[in-house]
């Protein structure tokens, strides 16, 4: 395919562009599919490597990407986005096939490491696009590639429950291998090289100090409640965790070229990623309860559930089209009044849903509504986080803040979610009714878990409207973002 001249961008939709975001979504779908699918298959694996150990076979391909992020996010601002994409989908097929023919549950656990790279498909992709194509194109293009995974995501189960059925659990495994190596070879084929180069070099040591750092404490919030708070174990993976992070911000100082410049985050920077943490926090939490309350039957008299089967589909299904739309409008309106309004209007979304499902926790048509606002919600804050980044960025450096990014989703989503369940595990009605061999929360703690939600997407609005202001105050002219490293001038 003929490649842009170096330093070009798409001014307008053309059909390669479609090309390229068709190839970069599929990309996206990988990612999803690596962290996601092995839910689809967990008592499986379970019984198949003779363990009880659910969360480190559920949360370790999420810990696995956040230990990954710092590094592929900086190389791929020094060696190239397009090479460090292939490079990403290439490892991830390397752990899908480790999976598949793991004998143990620590090989396993090794192949989801590897498989965890392909969360850096998400923000080298923004990088890409933002690369690749004027703000008012690049903007609904990576609303779309931010998104467009969610509608696989509405199908996917539907596609692989028979496969699995009929296979057993290496199947997954097996479609992810090829998922990626298709989309490793035709981001090779058709995606052209971004055309900014970092002039940087890799720091290492910080890398593996803050990647290791945040995935030990991360991994000490997602398995702790399993494990033992104050085990052996959990006690010294926090410490390590906390050493490490501690060790990262001294050298983070010291070096010339750290893996995050932390002297370098602007002001606008900053109040991006403090509210995308609040943000990402309430809407996965939520995500998280609708599934759990949508297994509650109404008829115990609780003061909520909806649950059946369908239910459950039908909440999921409505979310996951909610993520779609959402981010594909939230896109498009950057691409014209800029990312911070499209951010602020998803977070006020948000936080009028979560309020409003405090009385729909055991009304279906209301819940479904609001399920379907909180979808559009997390839809828009993706896209809208990504963008407003990756304008305030130049372009040398969108690689790496598209990175932190990510970071700021999946620590949002461990700490929140995490937060929410222990609502509901300290509400449980003793000696009271029983939901697939698990006594369930009472109304109180249901309650709880909402209010804590909504103040989450409350608090998120606030840098939001700082982020509105300042923009207002000083737009940026199209093609050119303020300086990474600047000094705020907009206040």
């Amino acid at each position: 395919m003929e490649e842009p001249a170096p330093g070009a961008q798409e001014h307008r939709w053309s059909r390669r562009l479609v090309l390229w975001v068709a190839v970069l979504i599929l990309a996206n779908v990988l990612a999803d599919m690596a962290i996601g699918s092995p839910m689809l298959v967990i008592n499986r694996l379970l019984a198949h490597f003779d363990t009880d150990q659910v969360a480190w076979l559920s949360q370790s391909g999420m810990l696995a990407g956040a230990i990954w992020s710092p590094l592929l996010a900086k190389s791929s601002d020094i060696f190239g986005q397009r090479r460090m994409l292939v490079i990403t989908l290439l490892t991830a097929c390397a752990g899908a096939l480790v999976c598949l023919a793991a004998p143990t549950v620590w090989i396993f656990l090794v192949g989801r490491f590897l498989q965890g790279a392909s969360l850096g498909a998400i923000f080298i992709s923004v990088a890409l696009i933002r690369q690749l194509c004027a703000p008012r194109v690049a903007m609904p293009a990576i609303g779309l590639v931010t998104s467009g995974a969610a509608i696989v995501g509405f199908i996917e189960p539907l596609v692989m429950q028979p496969i699995i059925d009929l296979f057993g659990y290496r199947s997954v495994f097996v479609a992810a291998s090829l998922l990626a190596a298709a989309a490793a070879l035709c981001v090779r084929s058709f995606i052209p090289e971004s055309p900014n180069r970092s002039a940087g070099r890799i720091d290492w040591g910080g890398a593996l100090l803050l990647g290791g750092g945040m995935g030990a404490v991360l991994a000490y919030v997602s398995l702790g409640a399993d494990s033992g708070w104050l085990s052996g174990g959990m006690l010294v993976l926090l410490a390590a965790g906390a050493a490490a992070l501690a060790g990262w911000a001294v050298l983070a100082l010291r070096v010339a070229d750290p893996i995050i410049d932390v002297r370098a985050l602007s002001r606008p920077i900053l109040l991006t990623l403090l509210a995308l943490v609040l943000a990402a926090g309430s809407f996965r939490s939520m995500l998280q309860l609708t599934a759990t309350i949508a297994d509650v039957p109404a008829d115990l008299g609780l003061g909520y559930g909806m649950g059946d089967g369908e239910a459950k589909a039908v909440l999921l299904a409505t979310a996951q089209l909610g993520i779609f739309v959402g981010g594909t409008l939230a896109g498009w309106v950057a691409g014209r009044l800029g990312p911070a309004k499209p951010l602020f209007a998803a977070v006020a979304v948000g936080t009028l849903a979560t309020f409003t499902m405090l009385a729909g926790v055991s009304v279906l048509p209301l819940a479904i509504a609001c399920g379907a606002m909180v979808g559009m919600a997390a839809g828009a804050i993706g896209a809208s986080g990504y963008n407003l980044a990756t304008d305030l960025a130049p372009p040398e450096r969108q690689g790496t803040v598209s990175g932190l990014v990510s970071v700021m989703f999946a620590l949002g989503s461990v700490v929140f979610s995490f937060a929410g369940g222990e609502i509901l595990k300290a509400t449980r009605i003793t000696g009271g009714p029983v939901v697939e061999g698990a006594p369930v929360s009472s109304a109180t703690g249901v309650y709880l878990y909402v209010l804590m939600a909504g103040v989450l997407f409350a608090l998120a609005a606030v840098p939001a409207i700082m982020l509105v202001r300042s923009r207002s105050a000083a737009p940026v002219s199209p093609g050119a973002p303020q300086r990474f490293g600047a000094p705020d001038r907009t206040h």
